[in-house]
């Protein structure tokens, strides 16, 4: 039987309980026997593969490529994917460039079958792959638990990478909205409504601005390259994704009780 994460509570608690325990708890994760299948299948035959055709017929081979950029939902999408690797992302009107989740845009460029010869031939790819695998299906695996957990890891795994890249603010923070996990955590954490995404798209960045400035005393992303700052943003995340979700429970309660109540 595969390991499955222990949570024992959400909120900050579960989460200060997942840091303390996470290599321990990850450690006997990938020994379980799907991972090991998996990851060893892709290391043995990734280097055979020179199309996106190729990779997108090996159903084993696909799931680890994909896993590793947390699209995993898109293996069914055969066509899909295999246009997003055909264009690759040289050509700024490829589909990869015109999505708004920058994840196939990772997994394009990082695959190359748009270039004279795929990455798929580099001796150490496998292994870069079959790395960024692991740890997304451990965030998998903590988010069956736990979705607002895994959304609080895959922000700590990436936007300190953001925060220190090379692009312009303003595109900085289109990468965060772009991105659904991060785009989640920044909008809880603002404490901004759901209907918060039909503003238009330049509306919205002055608003993250506005609150990033409001909470943490500056509106640049680079400010979250300091852990004390992700750290901060992580828990009024997980404390506001637990007052919504303990409102919605005790709304529902509170209906419940309505409605039996009407019974009698």
């Amino acid at each position: 039987m595969s390991f499955q994460p222990i949570i024992p509570s959400s909120g900050l608690v579960g989460w200060k309980f997942l840091e303390r325990t996470y290599e321990a708890q990850n450690a006997a994760f990938q020994k379980s026997t799907v991972i090991t299948r998996d990851t060893e299948y892709f290391a043995e035959n990734i280097s055979k593969v020179e199309t996106a055709e190729d990779l997108v017929n090996d159903r084993r081979l696909l799931r680890v490529a994909l896993g590793a950029f947390g699209l995993g939902d898109d293996i069914n999408n055969k066509y899909f994917v295999k246009k997003i690797l055909e264009e690759g992302t040289i050509d700024d009107g490829a589909l990869a460039n015109r999505l708004a989740d920058d994840r196939y845009k990772e997994l394009a460029s990082s695959f190359g079958f748009d270039l004279g010869t795929p990455h798929t031939k580099i001796s150490t790819f496998a292994d870069d792959i079959i790395g960024k695998f692991r740890e997304q299906q451990f965030e998998v695996a903590v988010g069956e638990q736990d979705e607002n957990m895994r959304m609080a890891m895959y922000t700590e795994r990436s936007l300190g990478e953001i925060a220190v890249g090379d692009s312009t603010e303003d595109t900085k923070w289109f990468k965060i909205m772009g991105t659904p996990a991060l785009r989640e955590v920044f909008q809880t954490a603002f404490n901004l409504p759901s209907s918060f995404a039909q503003l238009d798209l330049d509306q919205q960045l002055g608003v993250f601005q506005d609150r990033a400035t409001q909470y943490f005393g500056d509106d640049s992303v680079a400010q979250f390259a300091q852990p004390e700052n992700q750290e901060k943003l992580i828990r009024d995340f997980l404390v506001r994704s637990q007052i919504s979700d303990f409102q919605a429970t005790s709304a529902g309660n509170i209906a419940l009780t309505l409605l039996q109540s009407s019974n009698y």
